[in-house]
């Protein structure tokens, strides 16, 4: 006789727990119920992250617009004189 494989205890098992159920459907309800709940919570939480992605996306869109905004404010000529008294020239450029 051989010994019974993983692939058999496995259904051993399964028959045995399905067996169980049958007598206590109470318990049934409540192992269903676990399932959907962390269905729901896989669900909530994938599109909790994906509309962190979205804001942190439009956060990043939204500095670089101000950025760009606030660039404008400052005249090129101040802009260089302020970068000069800093010692941050570009290379090339006269000091």
């Amino acid at each position: 006789m051989m010994n019974p494989g993983p692939v058999d205890e496995a259904g051993k098992a399964v028959l045995s727990f399905m067996d169980s159920m049958k007598a206590q459907p109470l318990a049934l309800a409540l192992v269903v119920m676990n399932f959907v709940l962390l269905g729901y919570l896989f669900y909530s939480e994938r599109q909790f992250q994906s509309t962190r992605e979205q804001t942190g996306q439009r956060l990043i869109e939204w500095q670089s617009e101000v950025n760009k905004l606030l660039a404008n404010c400052v005249p090129l000529r101040d802009l260089q004189d302020m970068l000069k008294s800093l010692g941050l020239n570009k290379p090339g450029d006269p000091k």
